[in-house]
């Protein structure tokens, strides 16, 4: 039987993963479409689940596991009016909670493996979804605003300008056991991502008023105020801005919508990547189910399937996320009562153990 045609469009991390997942698949051809002009490397962390890291290893042969960077414990602080309280704690002592890697070097990985699995790769500008007929199903990993989206959506998106910034970059340290932590202060929440012995990177999303005067002192004095320190040295910062974006169509005929197009969350729980991972295995199991059977793809309801298995999930812990940035933000009527609140927490093993799950698995069982 002749292969059916996929293409994949975008050669960001989702795109990758996606041809990579999809390649896998008996009876099937994957294109990577890519555009013409490079882009500056991502000097970021992506944080996953360790489930998500277990489809890492199956999607990559011979993983270089020396690239991701375990951790077993995880600390969420909540900042007072005179210290920042340790509310919660997630520990594991013989497996790891999650992993955090270098967007760059990871990228460079799955585009050697790319290559090493002769995945055809073209170089175009895709300004018309008419250059893709022939294939048999298209994907669409474009980020989150490309007007591409346009002539596939025709219902509302859930959207929501959080009118934030998140501030990233590397932060070198000499501090000895630190563990990965997201601090909930009254500027905005700020996580801590180790990514090696002596080096991580921070996420802070501040509101875009923010004084944006001697930003890098501030920065720098707030991370060193948080870990009682004096010694780091930051490097790579970047800013971009947040928004909520839940799309309610997925597909169109045979072109699906896969990554950040189809679902930008607050970047607080760490969930983004490990939602599009999610989506990514997801259809590598539909497609498996439907090619195993023999079926052309454009017969089957396989995009359906995708949408009705994966839109649930992605809607409610998009709005999950939501609430629990609201939650945290300052509140004159809350505020009194976030301290008993989060101490009741902490002594609730069964939320500790359903918090756990879903950030390791999601809603899906």
């Amino acid at each position: 039987m002749k292969k059916q045609r996929i293409c994949i469009v975008g050669d960001g991390l989702s795109g990758l993963m996606a041809a990579l997942a999809l390649n896998k698949l008996k009876g099937l051809e994957v294109h990577l479409i890519s555009k013409k002009n490079k882009h500056s490397k991502d000097k970021r962390t992506t944080a996953i689940s360790s489930s998500n890291y277990e489809f890492f290893n199956e999607v990559i042969d011979k993983m270089d596991k020396k690239l991701f960077w375990p951790s077993q414990k995880i600390d969420l602080f909540y900042e007072t009016r005179d210290q920042n309280m340790n509310f919660l704690n997630f520990n594991e002592d013989s497996k790891n909670l999650m992993y955090v890697f270098e967007n760059d070097k990871i990228k460079e990985i799955l585009i050697k493996e790319i290559k090493k699995k002769k995945i055809k790769t073209l170089q175009k500008n895709i300004n018309d979804l008419k250059v893709l007929d022939g294939y048999d199903m298209k994907v669409l990993c474009l980020g989150r605003s490309s007007k591409i989206y346009q002539s596939i959506i025709d219902k509302k998106s859930l959207n929501k300008d959080y009118k934030e910034i998140a501030m990233t970059g590397y932060v070198k340290h000499n501090l000895k056991n630190l563990n990965t932590a997201q601090y909930f202060l009254k500027d905005g929440p700020l996580a801590i991502l180790p990514f090696s012995k002596n080096n991580f990177s921070f996420v802070w999303s501040v509101n875009k008023e923010f004084p944006k005067k001697d930003i890098n002192f501030v920065i720098k004095s707030k991370i060193c105020e948080v870990l009682k320190t004096k010694k780091i040295q930051i490097s790579n910062q970047q800013s971009y801005p947040l928004m909520l974006n839940l799309k309610r169509t997925y597909y169109k005929n045979d072109i699906l919508i896969l990554g950040e197009g189809l679902h930008t969350v607050h970047p607080v729980a760490g969930q983004g990547f490990n939602l599009v991972l999610r989506d990514i295995n997801k259809l590598q199991e539909i497609l498996k189910y439907y090619t195993g059977l023999g079926m052309s793809l454009k017969s089957t309801p396989a995009l359906e399937d995708f949408t009705n298995n994966r839109k649930s999930e992605n809607i409610i812990t998009g709005i999950g996320i939501d609430l629990t940035h609201n939650f945290f933000k300052q509140n004159k009527l809350l505020d009194p009562f976030k301290e008993t609140i989060l101490k009741n927490i902490s002594k609730n093993n069964t939320l500790k153990k359903i918090s756990k799950f879903i950030s390791n698995r999601g809603l899906s069982i």
